[in-house]
């Protein structure tokens, strides 16, 4: 028998509620956290390394624990209810406890020692990366990095390194494989480049322009080539193509003509001038981290695979995020500390006396 004022339970309302005290899953809740930021359930499940089902039956069992309905499906993506907003507040402060005892445990612990062969993409170890690693050497002084920078992607089961940065996601079952973020490159070129030959506005003004191009694993570039000028010989076009990321930046920077680069280096400082044209020229990459299963349980491996998903976290850094951001916009969208500029310091030869660049 209901006493007064008590409603009766309405069919699907019988969830269980989580006992007193009990602790809550906190991987569940990263989990949750990824699908409200990526926003919808294919999305999360490609960035967190899951099938689609298994992020679902995942969500589903943190829903139950908890007694609320987190999300609601709708055409457009997911749709946090009014509970769910509470649950995503606390799982926020739980993502921010478990960076503050990550960052204690460096801060504090000097006994990880050994050496990490790592691997990455030319272009990212450069620019992207190497800044990041001086501040962690500091705080695993008994720490040697190995880096190799290249632009083939080195192969973890061979062990050529322990763990590694690439561009293509490797199909081989024994490799923990992690999705960084994506990588969106544009048109850029020199303000020098331009002074001379002007601003193009269309794909049909490219063809009186000088294209740079770079070689790589899966010929992306020369898909791009194909799909923009069908037919037309690259010879009186293309100026110069090169086959490593360093040399293709400075080609550009230098005026060598227009080119492909990541939108990242545009917001650390690269002298360059994106070009905007009436079609979509824009070539998404996505950015993979991959090591061994067992590498996992190596505490000088996993510290520095914590440290490379921190350094492309795409909410911290809005640039390797899939939705793309134009290069214009990208300054609004990161609200950050000020980021390390590896093109500022550079000298030159002025009147037979080294002057610095601002």
């Amino acid at each position: 028998m209901r006493t007064a004022g008590e409603r009766p339970v309405l069919a699907g309302e019988q969830a269980l509620k989580p006992q007193a005290g009990q602790l809550l899953d906190w991987e569940s809740a990263h989990l949750f956290l990824e699908l409200v930021r990526c926003k919808s359930f294919r999305a999360a499940a490609e960035h967190v390394g899951l099938s689609v089902n298994a992020l679902r039956k995942r969500i589903s069992g943190f829903e139950k624990s908890l007694g609320v309905t987190l999300v609601t499906r709708h055409v457009d993506g997911v749709r946090v209810t009014a509970e769910g907003d509470k649950i995503l507040a606390a799982a926020n402060k739980m993502e921010e406890a478990a960076r503050a005892l990550v960052q204690a445990r460096d801060s504090t612990d000097l006994t990880v020692a050994g050496k990490v062969r790592f691997g990455v993409t030319e272009g990212l170890g450069t620019l992207w990366i190497a800044p990041n690693l001086v501040e962690f050497q500091r705080a695993n002084p008994k720490l040697l990095l190995d880096v190799n920078c290249a632009m083939r992607s080195a192969d973890v089961l061979r062990m050529e390194v322990d763990i590694a940065v690439q561009l293509i996601r490797p199909a081989a079952q024994e490799l923990r494989i992690v999705k960084l973020g994506q990588m969106h490159l544009v048109l850029f070129a020199a303000q020098s480049y331009i002074d001379i030959y002007g601003m193009p506005k269309t794909v049909a003004d490219l063809q009186n322009h000088r294209i740079v191009i770079q070689a790589d694993e899966d010929d992306k570039w020369q898909a791009l080539y194909n799909r923009l000028f069908p037919g037309v010989k690259p010879e009186g076009l293309v100026s110069l193509r090169t086959n490593v990321s360093s040399a293709h930046y400075w080609s550009i920077v230098n005026g060598a003509g227009i080119g492909m680069l990541p939108t990242y280096v545009y917001t650390i400082g690269a002298p360059i001038v994106p070009v905007v044209l009436d079609v979509d020229v824009h070539v998404p990459l996505d950015i993979w981290m991959t090591y061994h299963v067992d590498a996992a349980r190596i505490p000088r491996v996993r510290r520095l695979a914590d440290l490379l998903i921190a350094s492309f976290s795409p909410r911290h850094f809005p640039w390797f995020r899939d939705e793309f951001i134009a290069p214009a916009d990208l300054a609004k969208a990161y609200t950050g500390k000020t980021l390390a500029n590896p093109f500022a310091g550079f000298a030159r030869m002025e009147n037979g006396r080294v002057k610095r660049s601002e």
